[in-house]
């Protein structure tokens, strides 16, 4: 079923002469296919396609778009046991992993439907007209939020599935009426190129015009760097690294007409946990973020990479049972040998920095490509003096600070680089006594947690993925759950215009029958 070839709307292209092949980490060895970079002409006939495709697309009604995405659904789990293994092939993950992945893209997709069949999401606004008001008449204005166009989504290395081709920007992105452009990664461009072939079936079989999607093959960044400043491009969608995302928000705003770039981008989530937790429960604490740290190989954004305390014996207790306790895990597999690479060299980087004490570093022979876990420990002052021990280090690592007292402890996370989460660990009662904590955490954080680990984002409305920069670019947006959708649209005013020519969400008689805020009301009613 994997040709290798770009998806150019529902054409399989083949133009150019550059090819890859993707890699599988646990055995060490390349995989068969072969895959061909997307040339210049494809690409500006994937964003011809996607503009032409946005005349229609952005018209579709809720209920079209609806059948849309859950056909999507529908088809990746047709895909069955030739997606899992593909995707286990490129990633070195378990099975299990991949069928939870691709539950939680299904699950992702069909809570779009829902959002769009229901339709109160575009957050109509009207106010009527006063013709009688003293100085000066009231225009009726209606109001509501309309997509931008064509959307460029960079597949993530770490969730080929939830992520990427049909993850959550795809997703939110079709289901605001946006046509969408993956940039598909090459770490896992067969995966990818699976579930690009679910989503042109279902665009067929539910009558999307051709170009709502297109997927293309990337082997560096010069097809992505060429997608972002292409004029046709309206928005785009990306989760990695600090240095990958900065890059394309740079040339997106260097554009004659700049566009949003909305990367979810690195994070060390901050983890507080409070004198009377460490005294109380330090080993139970301890075998918790053991295991938290080493999930997943530690590859994921919110893995919990520092780990904050005041000094005392209870915390120097917590740091040896910790690193006891993470020595015992078994290594494993990395997504790719540049990744593990990568790991290696920034663990080495923070290890060999002045006053940084190696409490857990696993010395044992490993596979290829299987991780070291480790842990690092400083004291604040030398971790509020070295940026370098800042930086997020991607894979099962985590670092502690030991602060002198609670001002230290405010000040180091008040100098902390945005991040997605922060975590407070406090017995009952103890957390009402660091206000100050707390409110710095709620000041570099975009989300907060107690008393849990911070590796799970629940995908439901009230989840926010993302946070000040540079954990993103754009803290107002969450990259996960329904409101997700906002980042593809924007408001948009019509004054006095007629009640026939008007979007059904504004007429009058509220033919859909949402939710809008009338003259200041709530209401489902229709205007009489």
């Amino acid at each position: 079923m994997i040709t290798g070839k770009n998806y150019i709307g529902s054409k399989l292209s083949a133009k150019g002469s550059k090819t890859y092949k993707t890699f599988n980490p646990e055995l060490n060895i390349e995989n068969e296919p072969i895959y061909t970079e997307a040339t210049i002409s494809e690409i500006n006939e994937a964003t011809q396609l996607a503009t032409e495709a946005f005349e229609t697309y952005k018209a579709v009604s809720g209920e079209k778009k609806a059948k849309f995405l859950r056909a999507i659904a529908d088809e990746i789990l047709a895909l069955d046991d030739t997606l899992i293994k593909t995707y286990c092939s490129e990633t070195g993950l378990p099975e299990g992993r991949a069928k939870g992945e691709r539950g939680r893209t299904v699950g992702q997709l069909r809570s779009f439907a829902d959002l769009v069949e229901e339709g109160s999401w575009v957050e109509a606004s009207i106010d009527t007209a006063q013709p009688n008001r003293e100085p000066m008449p009231k225009p009726d204005l209606r109001k509501l939020l309309v997509p931008l166009g064509p959307v460029v989504v960079f597949g993530a290395s770490n969730f080929p599935l939830a992520y990427s081709t049909a993850g959550g920007d795809t997703a939110a992105a079709l289901a605001s009426g946006c046509p969408v452009i993956v940039k598909s990664h090459p770490m896992h461009a067969g995966t990818g190129e699976l579930v690009a072939s679910a989503i042109i079936k279902a665009a067929e079989a539910t009558g999307m015009p051709n170009g709502v999607f297109s997927n293309i093959n990337s082997s560096g960044i010069d097809v992505g760097a060429q997608l972002v400043k292409h004029p046709q491009v309206k928005a785009v969608g990306f989760t990695g690294s600090i240095k990958g995302g900065r890059a394309l928000y740079d040339l997106a705003a260097q554009r004659e007409e700049p566009i949003p770039v909305f990367a979810e981008m690195g994070s060390i989530n901050p983890v507080v946990i409070l004198p009377a937790a460490l005294n109380n429960r330090s080993e139970a604490l301890a075998e918790t973020y053991a295991n938290s740290i080493t999930l997943g190989t530690g590859q994921f954004c919110t893995n919990p990479g520092l780990i904050l305390g005041i000094k005392s014996q209870s915390l120097s207790d917590f740091v040896s049972s910790l690193s006891n306790a993470i020595l015992e895990k078994e290594p494993t597999c990395m997504l790719h040998p540049n990744i593990h690479e990568a790991y290696q060299t920034k663990k080495e980087k923070v290890m060999s920095q002045t006053d940084t004490a190696i409490t857990a570093n696993l010395n044992s022979d490993t596979k290829p490509n299987y991780a070291s876990q480790a842990v690092v420990t400083v004291d604040g002052g030398t971790f509020l003096k070295n940026p370098i021990l800042h930086q997020e280090v991607f894979g099962p690592f985590s670092m502690v600070v030991q602060c002198d007292d609670v001002d230290q402890l405010e000040a180091v996370i008040s100098n902390l680089e945005g991040q997605l989460t922060g975590t407070l660990i406090a017995d009952s009662d103890e957390a009402s006594e660091y206000s100050g904590v707390i409110s710095a955490l709620q000041n570099r954080v975009g989300r907060i947690i107690y008393n849990g680990v911070p590796t799970g984002v629940e995908v439901c409305p009230s989840m926010v993925h993302g946070g000040p920069y540079p954990s993103s670019t754009d803290s107002r947006f969450t990259a996960v759950g329904i409101h997700s959708i906002k980042r593809w649209v924007r408001p948009f005013s019509y004054q006095d215009w007629p009640n026939e020519l008007l979007p059904d969400e504004l007429k009058n008689e509220n033919p859909l029958g949402i939710s809008r805020l009338v003259n200041n009301s709530q209401t489902k009613a229709a205007i009489e």
